[in-house]
This record gives C-alpha cells, sequence and structure tokens, in this order.
C-alpha cells in the first residue's frame, strides 16, 4: 500500500508516473533505509519539509545500487503528484538550490515541452554551484544553469530516461513560444548603444569645435576588455608563449625515436652475439667429444691387436 500511487492520479505519457523511472531502480528505492524512514506516509506539505533539508543531487551510487535521497523524493512525488503551483513554487522559490533543482527535475519528467521551456529556461541565469553524487560515490561540483542544460537536451540523467519534448525552434515557428534572448546579447546591445551614442557625442563636440572639459575622464577604450572590479575574478596571465615550440617538439620526438631505434638496434647485435658465441661453445665440445670416441676406438682396437699377437 505505501508504494503505490495516490487513485485520483493522472497518468503521465500515457503510463503511471512511477513508472517513469525504471523498476530495477524504483525496486532498489522502495528497499531502501531513507524511502522507509523518512518517505513513509508523506504529503505534499510534509514533502516541502523534506526537500529543503536535501544536501546533494544525484541518482544511484555504489556496487549495490543505493539511491540518493534526491531520487527517494523525486520518486515520493512521482507517487503522491502535487500541485502544479507546488512544482512552481519550488521552482521560483531563490534561498534553496537543492529544493529548486529536486522541483526542475520533477518538472522536466511530468510536463510538457512549453512548460519545460517556460519555467526551466529563466534558471539558466542561476549559477549556484550544486553537489552532484556520481555512480563511485564520489561528489562533485556542477553549476545550476549547466543541470539546467542537461535537462533541456540529455536523454538520461540520474538513472532516469527523460521523456522526449519538441526542440525549442519548433515551438517558435508554431508561436507557440517567443524566441529567448541571452543575457549576453542583451549585454552588448547595451555596449553597443553606449558606444554609439559617445561617438555622436564626440562628433558633435568635433563639429563645433570645443572639446568637452571632461572629455578625459569620460574616456574609455573600447576596443580594450573590460576588468572585472573585484580581483577574485581576474584572470591569470598565461606565460607567454615560445615561438617554434611546434618545431622544438617535432625534434624532440625524433631525438627520442633514433635514439629508441639505436637502442633496439643494439640490443639485437648483443642477442647475435651471443646466440653466435653459444653456437661456437656447442660445436667446440662437440668437437671434444668426437675425438674422445675416436681416441677410444683405437684404443680398443689396439688392445684387441695385441691380444691375438700373443
Amino acid at each position: 500500500m505505501a508504494n503505490r500511487t495516490v487513485k485520483d492520479a493522472h497518468t503521465i505519457k500515457g503510463t503511471n508516473p512511477q513508472y517513469l523511472i525504471e523498476k530495477i531502480v524504483r525496486t532498489r528505492i522502495y528497499e531502501s533505509k531513507y524511502w522507509k524512514e523518512e518517505c513513509f506516509a508523506l504529503t505534499a506539505e510534509l514533502l516541502v519539509d523534506k526537500a529543503l533539508e536535501l544536501k546533494y543531487i544525484g541518482g544511484v551510487y555504489g556496487g549495490n545500487v543505493k539511491p540518493t535521497p534526491f531520487l527517494c523524493l523525486l520518486l515520493k512525488m512521482l507517487q503522491i503528484q502535487p500541485a502544479k503551483d507546488i512544482i512552481v513554487e519550488f521552482i521560483a522559490q531563490q534561498e534553496y538550490k537543492y529544493a529548486r533543482a529536486l522541483g526542475a527535475m520533477y518538472m522536466r519528467l511530468t510536463g510538457t515541452a512549453l512548460d519545460c521551456y517556460k519555467y526551466l529556461e529563466p534558471l539558466y541565469l542561476d549559477y549556484r554551484k550544486l553537489k552532484r553524487q556520481n555512480r563511485m560515490g564520489v561528489v562533485d561540483l556542477v553549476h545550476v544553469d549547466e543541470f539546467v542544460e542537461e535537462l533541456l537536451t540529455e536523454e538520461r540523467l540520474f538513472d532516469t530516461i527523460l521523456p522526449r519534448i519538441q526542440k525549442r525552434h519548433i515551438l517558435e515557428i508554431n508561436s507557440e513560444l517567443e524566441p529567448r534572448l541571452s543575457a549576453l546579447v542583451d549585454g552588448d546591445v547595451e555596449d553597443m548603444e553606449s558606444s554609439e551614442e559617445e561617438g555622436e557625442f564626440k562628433d558633435s563636440h568635433k563639429s563645433s569645435g570645443a572639446p568637452p572639459s571632461d572629455a578625459k575622464a569620460n574616456y574609455r577604450d573600447w576596443d580594450r576588455p573590460r576588468r572585472s572590479a573585484s580581483p577574485r575574478f581576474r584572470r591569470s596571465r598565461s606565460p607567454p608563449r615560445r615561438r617554434g615550440g611546434s618545431k622544438d617538439r617535432d625534434q624532440r620526438k625524433d631525438r627520442d625515436r633514433e635514439r629508441d631505434r639505436d637502442r633496439d638496434r643494439k640490443d639485437k647485435d648483443r642477442e647475435k652475439r651471443r646466440r653466435r658465441s653459444h653456437s661456437k661453445e656447442d660445436e667446440r665440445k662437440r668437437h671434444k667429444r668426437d675425438e674422445k670416441d675416436v681416441d677410444s676406438h683405437h684404443h680398443h682396437r689396439s688392445r684387441k691387436g695385441h691380444r691375438e699377437l700373443m
């Protein structure tokens, strides 16, 4: 009874919402300690408190396939199917980033293509870091905007197959979605407009013949990149590149190759000499053995002839 979907739940993608999680992973979740202790008899209100306690995101990990609390709560949301307003509030709030990631994952599994682009694309402006646990149990860092990019572009995430959604340009062609403007493009447009205004201001002063009093103070070289005000975000200067580096690298490789070739040649010569010395020594031993046999044969015949004479 505790693992069944609620009676008034709607089918998603034509199937039971819990079936969006693969059966093997779903069975492991049902057998996990977190599911039995923390997810038993959870309602939508209590689920919010559990989501706020999340410390990292992830799927399954370890050799015996243990589910993370993030995946357990995701299956619980598919089981009780909370209202859409609660999911939208999960995504819209900015204080708890892991609850936002949980709401984004649920929206990607259950929402339409229009809802996915409408509610998830604003998260591209969230650059906070998330702790993500991989299958080896190691925790690494990922940003919220990178996580949202994986939700909208990848076919599988956290050992869960993501349902297919329409491409964004198709929705734009059908006039169901407005073209998305990047924040970087907006910033470039503002810089271009401000530069054009400054150019017009300078041209007007040149035509009048009277230079402005604060021209030097307001002057800015637009060809030079803008530096960050905080020294924390300044880029470290890379060491100057040496000219002809590729040529030196090729020469170094040729020298190493020639050295290896000489070493192989010396090893082969040493092996030949060793075999030749062994063959000569065997020939010498064989010759001594033949001489000994001949001497013993002559000695035997001489003794036999002497016995006959007597």
